[in-house]
């Protein structure tokens, strides 16, 4: 009897052994290979906008893009425009240029915004030596979340926006049972670091959703953007 014991004890230590190895071998499984360059779109991206042409983009309200294309950006022009793709779990990537000579002030001054899934705006403005209030100046999330730095370009300078976006979690009845978190890095300096975010709301406002498209907002300025991709998370 005593030999059993031991016999079994043995394959218990064995099966453990067994166990624990093949959880180790997964959580070490090798990482995907992304090639990223300096400077260029990862191998992994989907690219929205790489200067040519709006393919990937529709009129938020159904309509045709009226956007213009020249010189390797397209420029704000008589209607939101919204992605063709729908995303959940991403890091975006865009560049934005605001009108120089600057005009207006305030709210009135270079304003655009990109709403991840059509609900949650981080705000563009010409926030470079230009005063508004701290929750709507450019790299805020708009109305929630001041920027932790100003870390604006002069106008007409181009200027770089990161942004790593988790989706809300829903239950079976779509209700929203974890929040959606956006970090932002302006110009590589971080200036939203993890914040959970409600819909902006207003007339671009949909319901949370786990997937969503990007919405590019006409303000009544010529924002210009170029060097648009998503990585999906």
């Amino acid at each position: 009897m005593r030999s059993h014991a031991v016999l079994a004890v043995a394959l218990t230590l064995v099966f453990s052994a067994l166990v624990s190895y093949d959880c180790l071998a997964q959580e070490e499984q090798e990482p995907a290979v992304v090639s990223a360059l300096s400077g260029k779109v990862p191998s992994d991206a989907v690219v929205l906008f790489d200067g040519t042409g709006l393919s990937e983009w529709a009129g938020a309200e159904g309509g045709p893009v009226s956007w213009t294309v020249a010189d390797g950006a397209m420029t704000v022009n008589k209607g939101a425009i919204v992605s063709r793709k729908e995303f959940g779990d991403m890091q975006l990537h865009l560049e934005f240029c605001t009108p120089s000579p600057p005009r207006g002030e305030g709210q009135d001054r270079g304003n655009s915004g990109v709403y991840i899934q059509r609900n949650y705006e981080v705000q563009i403005l010409d926030s470079y030596d230009s005063k508004t209030y701290v929750d709507g100046m450019c790299g805020a999330i708009y109305k929630i979340s001041p920027p932790l730095v100003n870390a604006c370009r002069p106008p007409g300078a181009w200027q770089v926006y990161d942004i790593v976006f988790r989706a809300p979690q829903l239950d079976s009845q779509g209700e929203v049972i974890k929040k959606a978190v956006v970090t932002v890095l302006h110009n590589g300096v971080l200036v939203q670091d993890h914040v959970e975010v409600v819909p902006t709301g207003g007339r671009t406002g949909t319901a949370e959703t786990a997937r969503g498209s990007i919405f590019l907002q006409d303000h009544n300025h010529p924002v210009k953007f170029r060097n648009i991709w998503v990585r999906e998370l």
